[in-house]
């Protein structure tokens, strides 16, 4: 979700996570989509596949990983909403576009 509401805000994003699931969220792309924003082409990525050292931010969503290799400039220290309700997506996104915002106020 964080890479979609951070495009969606004119960012160049791409989100990915140390074990990816074998498909997005379906909760996750309802969400999206119930804001308007694009899921065309999303997929999960694994980290590793990510040049990370080409964006201004790296942002942890948190969910209890660790990436040593990786040099993480925010944590912030969500719960994974996988296999949960409509609803905490929904918090969740809310969240993420929240903190995104508060970034671009910096």
């Amino acid at each position: 979700m964080a890479e979609g509401i951070a495009r969606a805000l004119g960012h160049d994003a791409a989100s990915a996570g140390t074990h990816p699931a074998s498909e997005v969220s379906k909760n996750a792309l309802k969400v999206l989509e119930s804001k308007g924003i694009s899921t065309h082409g999303m997929y999960p990525k694994l980290v590793d596949d990510i040049d990370w050292r080409s964006y201004d931010m790296v942002i942890s969503m948190g969910c209890g990983v660790s990436c040593p290799a990786i040099s993480i400039d925010q944590d912030w220290e969500l719960e994974d909403p996988v296999g949960q309700s409509l609803s905490v997506f929904k918090a969740c996104a809310d969240i993420i576009e929240e903190n995104i915002k508060r970034l671009e106020a910096i």
